[in-house]
């Protein structure tokens, strides 16, 4: 008998929790435990899929309620086309780091493996039932289960490191938290219910719109990443297990969108200009900082880890520009500019979780997150390599890979956007496809230096020069997210379209024409554009092949090596030192936006967080001896004075204490008699 998608996405959270559950049960054998929960996240992954993509393809959505345990709390579950992405986004994702954790968490056997699939698979059922829940109740306990579980795996190693990226995680983000349940609260006391739909309905006056938009802002944007608000991501990430940091920057950080598309589109219907405005230059600077400073990194996954706040940057470019058009009538930009930020949070899902595997392979064998320490791993690991190549490649924007299709998309909304409309459209449309250009340009030179530093190069250590390539499930899964990097891409013709109904469903307006045949189109008649990533990519690969069949034909066999021996460097044998150091090949862009640099630390919150916590810890150490002078110790002295006095009638005679028992009989039977 077949399931409905809601079936299927029932069973999907049950057999991850089953993953979860087993975990547990199978703590003391530990090599049982890795292998049921992986096989189940893959199992629950699958089912997922098989949820989301009907409703993706017919777009009819499906919706579900029961009665809570309270009257607030009716349990709705609505399953529409945003809802069927993400479900979509994190099945794929899952099944693939299921796959890959197969391998990886056995090098954690012995210090609590058992647990990693315990909070994983509870972090990912989470994630599932967070994005189709349609009551603000349940929606805060599933954003509170997914923030618990991640924590969990962000402090999994016990260091000091890991235990103080997790506190600076664990306090940003309930704050983010807080802002967000004051938000729903506001909404609550204007419906009288906290029913999603009731929010939909609401007529607010644009000061409480505003101010319940501008809460849910800060607080999705404090888990999406954005700056300022991102101190907690360049640690938190690179301290999680790898296939962890991949759903927490590939899946997790997206949940921070979806909550700001949810309220501020979904629910307040994108009321004022100006909050779209806010998302696109909030995005602009994170997409330009986040490259930035990850160039500046020599650690493989904090520079993941940034690179993910630039992609951030990029996805709420796309939600700012359609918030815009939303709420100045241009309902084809919205549609255009959402569908293109829909489009680059599933290819960032996926490559960008190849890349945290990869990086996930690398400290496997090499033991080492340093890119100063690694070099030459190209000859050593040569599947590693290649996938990791095809997700830098996706990531800088390269054809025909999927970055390039999203990207494209969205400067075709910014640009639309500067072409039509009032002045500060035309202003911010020209000003963000300047940061988006910048950031292109900078996330080509960072990915250079992450794979050149990294698979090229001679060996800079013993570990990177006796490295071997990952188990066999781990490549599987980095190879099976590289051909899903490249068949986005190429696919674009046939995947556009579906992104462009999702953005349809929120948008309302009629279907955007984002593909004819093998061609990308812009989707706005004012200003026309075409693009076809099959013909890109059949051209690309006959580049290089015309010209050696040529040679070939011209030449015949070709001429004899003519020059042999060891490889030298201006007269002089090379030498692992002649090689750029990571924070050398930095140098020029850090000393030309030493300002940008500076401006991180002042940015960050986790200077005030480590102050109010130096603070809180310094008062409590002088508030607590007060409260045991002032307090307890007079009790105490108290009652030790009345037990000196009591202590009197005990003169150790048993005729004494059987002249007690008479006079307490005695006293009791005149107490009774009155």
């Amino acid at each position: 008998m077949s399931l409905t998608p809601l079936g299927y996405l029932l069973l999907s959270v049950l057999l991850f929790l089953a993953g979860a559950g087993l975990s547990i049960v199978s703590a003391r054998c530990e090599r049982l435990a890795i292998n049921l929960s992986s096989l189940l996240g893959v199992l629950g992954g699958a089912a997922g899929l098989a949820a989301a993509l009907p409703v993706l393809l017919t777009g009819q959505g499906a919706a579900m309620a029961f009665d809570g345990p309270f009257a607030f709390a009716r349990f709705t579950v609505r399953l529409d086309m945003l809802a069927a992405l993400m479900v979509g986004v994190i099945s794929l994702l899952a099944l693939l780091t299921s796959l890959y954790a197969q391998s990886y968490v056995r090098e954690y056997a012995g210090r609590g493996a058992w647990a990693m699939g315990l909070f994983m698979n509870t972090f990912i059922a989470a994630m599932l039932a967070l994005v189709v829940v349609d009551n603000a109740f349940w929606f805060l306990v599933f954003f509170e289960a997914m923030s618990l579980a991640s924590y969990f795996l962000v402090i999994f190693d016990q260091d000091e490191e890991s235990v103080g990226a997790g506190l600076l995680y664990f306090l940003i983000a309930h704050a983010g938290s807080v802002l967000i349940m004051i938000a729903f609260f506001i909404l609550y006391s204007h419906s009288g219910s906290l029913d999603f739909a009731s929010f939909r309905g609401l007529k607010l006056s644009p000061a409480v719109a505003s101010l319940v938009f501008v809460l849910a802002f800060l607080g999705f944007g404090a888990k999406a990443g954005m700056v300022p608000l991102h101190s907690w991501l360049p640690r938190a990430h690179p301290a999680a297990p790898s296939h962890g940091s991949a759903m927490m920057s590939g899946v997790m950080v997206k949940i921070g969108v979806f909550g700001i598309v949810k309220v501020g589109i979904d629910l307040l219907g994108a009321q004022a200009a100006w909050w779209g405005l806010l998302v696109l230059a909030v995005g602009a600077v994170s997409a330009v900082l986040g490259v930035l400073y990850a160039l500046a990194e020599q650690d493989i996954k904090r520079l993941l880890a940034y690179s993910t706040v630039e992609n951030v940057g990029i996805i709420l470019m796309g939600v700012g520009a359609g918030m815009i058009g939303l709420a100045t009538g241009h309902v084809a930009l919205a549609a255009l500019a959402l569908m293109a930020a829909f489009y680059h949070l599933f290819n960032h899902a996926l490559f960008k979780g190849l890349m945290f595997l990869g990086a996930g392979a690398i400290l496997f064998r090499a033991h080492t997150r340093d890119m100063a320490l690694l070099g030459g791993l190209a000859r050593r690991m040569p599947q590693t390599a290649l996938a990791f190549l095809v997700g830098a490649m996706a990531i800088c924007a390269l054809p025909p890979f999927n970055g390039f299709v999203s990207e494209w998309y969205s400067y075709q909304a910014l640009f639309a956007m500067g072409h039509d409309g009032d002045f500060m459209m035309r202003l911010a449309g020209p000003a963000a496809m300047v940061m988006l250009a910048l950031t292109g340009a900078l996330a080509a030179l960072c990915f250079v230096k992450a794979w050149g530093m990294t698979f090229s190069g001679q060996p800079q250590s013993a570990h990177a020069e006796h490295a071997e390539e990952a188990p066999f499930a781990m490549v599987l899964a980095m190879l099976l997210l590289a051909v899903l990097c490249a068949l986005s891409g190429i696919g674009a013709p046939w995947l556009a379209p579906l992104f462009a109904r999702v953005a349809t469903s929120l948008t309302g307006g009629a279907a955007v024409p984002v593909a004819q045949g093998l061609t990308l189109h812009s989707g706005l008649f004012n200003t026309p554009a075409s693009v076809s990533t099959p013909m890109l990519a059949l051209l690309l690969v006959a580049a290089p092949i015309v010209p050696l069949l040529f040679m070939a034909v011209v030449r015949g066999g070709g001429v004899p090596r003519r020059h042999a021996g060891d490889a030298w460097a201006c007269g002089y044998v090379t030498e692992k030192t002649m090689t750029v150091s990571p924070q050398g090949f930095a140098q020029p862009v850090r000393f030309m936006f030493a300002a940008l640099y500076r401006l991180r630390d002042t940015l960050s919150p986790a200077a005030g967080f480590r102050r109010g916590l130096g603070a809180t810890v310094a008062g409590a150490a002088r508030v607590e001896p007060l409260w045991d002078e002032r307090l307890i110790a007079p009790i105490v002295a108290g009652v030790q004075r009345i037990a000196r006095r009591i202590a009197v009638l005990q003169r150790g005679d048993f005729r004494v204490y059987c002249l007690y028992v008479v006079v307490a009989l005695v006293t009791l039977l005149l107490i009774a008699v009155r």
